[in-house]
């Protein structure tokens, strides 16, 4: 059972309390830093102030540092261990949402518990496990999809976090449109181009950057898509002579040992660095510190890092898949994500034109600017209201 840390608030309101699980909010350097707890940290700073009058309870693990203007349930349950939060979440969250007289239960990473006596909220962030089954270990492609499909069912209401995510879920578990919401995630101030020299002369000093150089940025797991990267990016070396680096940045996820042995059977030794787990803190400074970004993955329920890599003025070159075009738009170049040759190409392209990196550039700036936290914050609101009221 959890242990509260907050005092409820006092004010009225007119549509029920709200119960939000937080327990995927994650502070170590690892991949689990990545979209799923950005997406629930970025929640919870804007839902305050997007409903002020909102009475919530946010449930989160014992490692949470966050102070929150509302009712705090914290765990004494070691819940950064999957399974422990899995059994957190099925047997002991329902008893604590009775306990603090949760009337709709947000639970923002596909699963709700299957027996929940309030209504539900569920965010499905994408159905990976389902396209991709190859991608994920037995027990996890078997934990989620017969879970995602029992909360899919019995949810009140769904937010998709795009409309590539909306149509997977009509898609794979027949769910009516009129059941879900799509609500795009957004991108932090903190992405925005850095005109300062001295700032970025000495950040390139700090982390030995090479001059100019190619960047990704993502967990390192079969989804993103690494393998056609590292081809289409030996194809570039081959062919030109522009003496960009390839940067591969984030924290090993399932699987990535492939990865690592490409690089040497494909001559990239010197060519490839691995930063590992780069802090929230330092991913703008990366970004505009890059010549180019690139995101081969084929397959994301949203794909974060080419929208903050536009923020922050990088052209992209992303994957034709998905829902990365609803991201990227006419902002940036697309690519078949099956297609070595096409994404050699591309980079060809886009290291070698000044002119179209200028273009993509203005572009790119444009089009981040068109999401917002705050209004995923205000659309999530809306959700609450009306499967609160019975509409959903």
């Amino acid at each position: 059972m959890g242990k509260e840390t907050a005092a409820a608030s006092s004010s009225s309101h007119d549509y029920g309390r709200i119960g939000i699980n937080a327990h995927l909010l994650a502070y170590a350097e690892s991949y689990r830093r990545a979209g799923v707890s950005r997406y629930v940290y970025n929640l919870l700073m804007h839902l305050f102030r997007a409903d002020p009058e909102g009475e919530y309870t946010v449930f989160v693990n014992s490692s949470c540092t966050l102070s929150l203007p509302c009712r705090q349930k914290r765990s004494h349950l070691p819940t950064d261990s999957p399974w422990v939060r899995i059994f957190w979440e099925q047997c002991l969250q329902p008893l604590e949402l009775r306990a603090a007289g949760i009337e709709l239960l947000h639970s923002p990473v596909n699963v709700q518990p299957l027996f929940l006596h309030c209504k539900g909220v569920v965010t499905i962030m994408d159905l990976s496990f389902m396209v991709l089954p190859d991608s994920f270990r037995p027990v996890n492609r078997f934990y989620q999809r017969t879970f995602t499909r029992w909360s899919v069912q019995r949810a009140t209401h769904l937010i998709a976090i795009s409309a590539s995510t909306a149509h997977d879920l009509t898609s794979f578990f027949a769910v009516p449109p009129e059941r879900i919401s799509v609500t795009y995630p957004g991108v932090d101030a903190a992405f925005r181009p850095i005109r300062q020299s001295d700032i970025m002369d000495d950040f390139r000093r700090r982390r030995n950057l090479p001059e100019r150089f190619i960047f990704f940025v993502g967990t390192l797991e079969p989804r993103k898509n690494l393998l056609t990267l590292l081809q289409a990016y030996a194809q570039f070396r081959r062919q030109s002579d522009a003496a960009h680096k390839l940067v591969l940045g984030g924290a090993p996820g399932w699987f990535y040992q492939p990865v690592l042995a490409a690089v040497q059977e494909l001559g990239l030794g010197t060519d490839v660095i691995f930063p590992g787990f780069i802090p929230d803190s330092e991913l703008p400074l990366w970004y505009n510190a890059a010549d180019v970004f690139v995101y081969p993955s084929v397959y994301e329920g949203f794909g974060l890092p080419p929208l903050e890599a536009m923020a922050c003025g990088v052209p992209v070159i992303v994957s034709d898949a998905s829902s990365l075009p609803e991201v990227v738009g006419d902002a940036g170049l697309l690519v078949d994500p099956h297609e070595p040759v096409e994404w050699g190409n591309a980079l060809s392209l886009l290291c070698n034109d000044a002119d179209l990196r200028s273009e993509l550039t203005s572009r790119g700036l444009a089009r981040a600017q068109e999401f917002s936290w705050t209004r995923m914050a205000r659309e999530t609101v809306s959700v609450y209201r009306t499967a609160l009221s019975g509409d959903a």
